[in-house]
């Protein structure tokens, strides 16, 4: 497998430590989007299982797919905890799914997962690729420019960060529909069968605001790269400052810290 560089992305930091703010709303998706015994479930860009271990509850089965090794440790010791059989977790980069076959996947999931995988038109082809017909592909994906929490977080850890390496697609692209449709249209699927929906998704959080900075600043890797940097430029307190800005101004609880973020919801029917 060639080196993917969201390999070292998300192994430097310790997403567990972000995903636990992300547990109620996973579970909420899952769901909206219902699961039936022995249903075949792809989770891709699965994390330690925020959306694959709730679909495993309501009786799929499960197989998650990411590249942190640490991440897939993780998972898998959250199934063995939970005494789940029909849920695994295993390394694998979302554009070159090599070791899955075809049309062997019901419903291939990626909440905030392959958004941020390399080379978006391969990706697409993979996901359809191992879909069944008559099956789904449910994407979550950040909007680029949203006002919204996480689109905030990354437009600002972007400008404390150099500039990416030539040729680099931003995964925000994958908010944008007409892109979506572009990328699912080269693995094969019609427009009509591509529908989106604009959804929420809630970060809860036991402490304050700039407490939960502190999680984004020391466990998830683009804003442990921004801060690193701006720590170079003599501008660590000053995207400090403005992270907590951020986060204060979109916290709705008064007690402890509620975020909702706005993302873009892709359902793909593939035939």
């Amino acid at each position: 497998m060639d080196a993917n560089p969201n390999k070292a992305l998300w192994e430097k930091g310790d997403f567990t430590k972000l995903a636990a703010t992300m547990r109620e709303s996973g579970e909420a998706l899952v769901n909206s989007l219902g699961a039936t015994n022995g249903l075949k479930v792809l989770d891709l860009g699965c994390g330690d299982g925020t959306t694959a271990i709730p679909q495993a509850k309501l009786g799929a089965d499960v197989l998650g797919v990411d590249i942190a090794s640490n991440l897939v440790a993780a998972g898998n010791q959250r199934v063995k905890d939970l005494g789940l059989t029909n849920c695994r977790f295993q390394e694998g980069d979302a554009s070159r799914l090599d070791d899955l076959k075809d049309k062997s996947f019901d419903r291939v999931v990626s909440i905030f997962g392959a958004m941020f995988a390399p080379r978006p038109f391969d990706v697409a082809r993979e996901m359809v690729r191992v879909t069944r017909p008559g099956g789904r592909i449910v994407m979550g994906n950040w909007i680029p420019g949203d006002p919204t929490l996480v689109a905030q977080i990354l437009k600002i850890a972007s400008a404390y960060t150099p500039p990416p390496a030539e040729g680099f697609v931003s995964p925000m692209t994958w908010g944008v529909e007409s892109n979506v449709i572009e990328r699912f249209g080269g693995a094969g699927i019609a427009k009509e069968n591509i529908s989106f929906l604009r959804d929420t998704y809630t970060f809860s959080f036991p402490g304050t605001p700039s407490q939960f900075v502190a999680v984004f600043r020391d466990y998830y890797g683009p804003t442990m790269n921004a801060f690193a940097a701006a720590e170079q430029n003599g501008r660590k307190a000053d995207l400090q400052k403005e992270m907590e800005a951020l986060f204060t101004s979109q916290n709705k609880s008064t007690d402890a810290t509620s975020i909702p973020a706005t993302f873009l919801r892709v359902t793909v029917a593939v035939i």
